[in-house]
C-alpha cells in the first residue's frame, strides 16, 4: 500500500482505492458498531468523564466478544444480556 507521505500526483488508482478500503474498514469495524449497536450517538452524558468512560465500556465490550471469536457483535451482545453469568458463547 502507498505510504501516507506518498505526493498525490504519484498516488496510482490502485493505491488509493485500498487507502481509501482501509478507512471504511477502520469505521466499520469499531465506530459503525459503536454507533448502532450500542447507539453512542444517543448518549446522553455529554460533561465530565461520562463520555470516555462509556466508550471504554463500549470498546471493553466489543473486545471482549471479539475475543471470544465473535464477528456478529449485536448478536454477542444481545446473548450476553440475556444470560450475564455466561462469560462466553454457547
Amino acid at each position: 500500500m502507498a505510504s501516507r507521505r506518498l505526493p498525490a500526483a504519484y498516488a496510482q488508482p490502485a493505491d488509493l482505492q485500498q487507502w481509501a478500503r482501509l478507512e471504511w474498514h477502520i469505521e466499520n469495524r469499531l465506530h459503525w458498531v459503536r454507533d448502532v449497536t450500542f447507539g453512542e450517538g444517543t448518549h446522553r452524558a455529554r460533561t465530565g468523564t461520562g463520555p470516555a468512560v462509556a466508550a471504554v465500556l463500549r470498546n471493553t465490550a466489543i473486545g471482549f466478544h471479539r475475543g471470544n471469536g465473535e464477528t456478529n457483535i449485536a448478536r454477542a451482545t444481545r446473548r450476553a444480556n440475556r444470560r450475564p453469568t455466561t462469560s462466553s458463547p454457547p
